[in-house]
């Protein structure tokens, strides 16, 4: 080590300063000692620029002139080391650094190729961090915190960051959710049969097994843990078809619906009467008698006594109805109870009516509320077919 340090000063009054910070850079690089070859090459640049440089890594001393050129460097070296860092396999120390520079991808796939079957240790504990809390790999997360600390412990982490994802991400979770559950009750369920009928077909869905068995729920009985039921049957709502899951989540209901009834938690309106509630939900969204379980809504919504709970039975509604593409009632349910809602609520009446291609309506809920601002970016807003012909 003496050495390297003689060498550096040497070079220094050889050949300069920048020929001691190459040297310097190369050997933090066969060292392997990635956390200072970053302050090493923001050292180099802040040198050429006549800088400070007893803090290489920080930004608060530069002036706003020069920020651009050490502000290139420092994602390039952030870039560099997290790469460095993923070649050794240590993905927290490399999502230090390109989370910075928000560039993701590497790590996102360096999880994805990790084995599903992890220790739970500390190292665990900050993957699954990085993957699900802080949004890089939620779906393989998802997978290894269920082999790793089960189904009570994801459903717990996920009710915490769902709200922190993208509509895509909540829907792959669900996604995984629905698989595991559902596999793990209807292994459950078929052990119970085999108890009186041993010849089962290896193949029965959770349907056929629970379809016309009514002593499988005997006496209160049960064949998994009725809360996570509950929590994975709501999850699944963020499901979009085509999906199997969808189906797989109806069984699930069918299932949840023959329990002693002190067995089925309730949920907030429209589904106090929760899975009965669901089935007609998932019903409509997979097409099987879609007028039926469509009515099931407006009647709930229709006989809600509370004007305060009305727009949350509207918000299930309308978006049952812009599933099923009936966009001209969608946006008359919105319009008397959803149109003072934010955007931020995952639901915009603006962008509803004009994928209905129902701007006179917004228009008119804009003029009534005397929001001028709104009233003339309605007027500006083209429809969607209007859009679609000067396309073409």
């Amino acid at each position: 080590m003496s050495s390297t340090f003689e060498e550096l000063a040497a070079l220094h009054a050889s050949d300069g300063p920048l020929a001691a910070i190459d040297r310097l850079i190369d050997e933090l690089r066969e060292q392997k000692q990635y956390h200072k070859l970053f302050d090493a090459r923001l050292l180099r640049r802040k040198f050429e620029l006549g800088l400070p440089v007893d803090r290489p890594a920080s930004l608060q001393d530069v002036p706003d002139d020069q920020r651009k050129a050490v502000e290139e460097t420092y994602v390039e070296a952030a870039r560099e080391v997290g790469a460095l860092f993923l070649e050794q396999d240590d993905i927290p120390s490399a999502w230090m650094y390109l989370q910075v520079i928000r560039e993701p991808q590497q790590v996102a796939e360096a999880i994805d190729r990790l084995p599903v079957n992890v220790e739970p240790d500390e190292k665990t504990e900050e993957l699954l961090n990085i993957a699900v809390f802080q949004g890089v790999n939620p779906v393989k997360g998802v997978q290894m915190m269920l082999r790793c600390h089960g189904t009570c412990s994801t459903i717990t982490s996920l009710e915490q960051a769902l709200q922190n994802m993208t509509s895509e991400q909540r829907q792959d979770c669900a996604k995984v959710m629905v698989r595991s559950l559902y596999q793990d009750l209807q292994d459950s369920v078929r052990r119970h049969v085999e108890q009186r009928m041993p010849m089962l077909p290896p193949d029965a869905t959770l349907r056929e097994l629970i379809t016309g068995r009514d002593w499988l729920f005997e006496g209160g009985n049960y064949h998994i843990d009725t809360s996570h039921l509950n929590a994975v049957v709501r999850f699944a709502r963020a499901i979009e078809p085509p999906a199997d899951e969808l189906d797989l989540t109806l069984q699930l209901c069918e299932y949840g619906a023959k329990l002693d009834p002190q067995l089925q938690y309730g949920g907030e309106p429209p589904f106090v009467d929760f899975y009965p509630a669901h089935e007609q939900f998932f019903k409509a969204v997979l097409g099987q008698n879609q007028d039926q379980a469509l009515q099931y809504f407006r009647d709930q919504l229709d006989a809600e006594p509370d004007e305060q709970d009305k727009p949350l039975l509207a918000y299930v509604l309308v978006d049952l109805l812009m599933r099923t593409d009936r966009l001209d009632e969608a946006v008359d349910v919105a319009a008397e109870y959803l149109s003072n809602l934010s955007d931020d609520m995952a639901f915009s009446f603006a962008e509803l009516c004009r994928k209905a291609n129902r701007l006179d309506v917004l228009q008119k809920v804009t003029q009534d509320r005397g929001d001028m601002v709104g009233f003339t970016a309605a007027l500006l807003q083209p429809s969607e077919p209007a859009k679609a012909e000067a396309a073409s």
